[in-house]
């Protein structure tokens, strides 16, 4: 159920970057409503395995580089967890789109990252207590 709730919550950070950010889009989710909450909830699946998988070894590893830059390096891991998302679903029928790097990944991690913090504060607190 956890797992579930993770997918969901991930799936719709995404979705609020694929709407504020030009660059990120979803594509191969044409056909109507359904198809479309279908493809963000695959790349919402994606994209909490790579950060379960990969993204606590790139973090151990740049935590030198992270430390002097106050902290600020964590939003080009995660601009680089998005790229990695949108690689990962290019051999998939549903091709998650970041269009570059610079402007679209940061721009877009750090709207995924203010939006999972507030479902996380908002959704996931009041089932802990």
């Amino acid at each position: 159920m956890r797992i579930l709730l993770a997918i969901i919550l991930n799936a719709l950070a995404l979705a609020a970057a694929a709407f504020l950010v030009p660059g990120i889009y979803v594509d191969g989710a044409e056909q109507g409503t359904g198809a479309t909450i279908l493809a963000f909830l695959f790349v919402g699946a994606v994209f909490g395995l790579v950060n379960v998988v990969i993204k606590p070894i790139i973090s151990l590893l740049s935590l030198p580089i992270t430390c002097l830059t106050l902290g600020l390096f964590a939003v080009v891991i995660n601009a680089g967890m998005l790229m990695l998302t949108a690689w990962l679903t290019s051999w998939t029928p549903v091709h998650f789109v970041v269009a570059d790097f610079f402007w679209s990944a940061v721009l877009g991690s750090i709207v995924v990252a203010l939006v999972s913090a507030l479902l996380n504060q908002f959704i996931l607190r009041p089932l802990n207590t």
